[in-house]
């Protein structure tokens, strides 16, 4: 997996996206409540403040989980919720090294189908329905992970040619787009949710 990342919009953090599997799917843990650019930079801050030039599942589910709270928590926090995130983090991996012996690239490895690549995606801790669609849409689009029926998998994130989420993210322009159709979103549930109370 050597592929040019554009979702931290940063060399060294897109760079270890790019060839990490596990890198990419704790970025995606922490793409929530935080600009999406600060999550996916996270993992690059993880594996420069664990002294490594790669994440460890081992490493992660294996650290004490005060000290890793703690360096998630340093300036600047890798998230608004570092503490919480820090847990997550170690959930996920633990997951990992449990199911997949740490290597997080097994998830999708040699799946059949785009239904089963999505329900192991939705066994992940912290991966619901939506972030699992939006991971699959990431992998078909950027990573060349296209089991059978991937696209309809990922369902309003699958098709080509729109802007919706991470996974079509491929530099700022796509980054803009992405983000005016966030703002769409929830300016539409705002007047829905004004509209159902008044």
């Amino acid at each position: 997996m050597d592929i040019t990342m554009r979702l931290a919009q940063q060399p060294e953090a897109d760079e270890l996206l790019g060839r990490s599997p596990l890198a990419a799917l704790v970025g995606m843990l922490l793409d929530q409540q935080v600009p999406m650019e600060w999550a996916f930079s996270g993992p690059y801050t993880i594996a420069r403040r664990m002294g490594a030039d790669d994440l460890d599942a081992h490493a992660i589910a294996a650290a004490d989980p005060e000290a890793f709270a703690a360096l998630l928590s340093e300036k600047p926090a890798v998230h608004r919720y570092p503490g919480s995130m820090a847990k997550r983090v170690q959930q996920l991996c633990a997951y990992l090294v449990e199911h997949y012996d740490g290597d997080a690239e097994a998830v999708w490895r040699g799946v059949g189908t785009g239904q089963e690549l999505l329900k192991r995606l939705k066994e992940l801790p912290g991966f619901g329905e939506q972030k699992a669609q939006i991971f699959l849409a990431l992998l078909g689009k950027q990573l060349g992970v296209r089991p059978k029926g991937w696209r309809e998998a990922a369902g309003g994130y699958g098709p080509a040619n729109v802007y919706r989420s991470a996974a079509d993210i491929t530099g700022p322009e796509s980054l803009a787009k992405v983000r005016a159709h966030k703002q769409e979103m929830k300016a539409a549930a705002k007047a829905a949710k004004a509209e159902k109370g008044g």
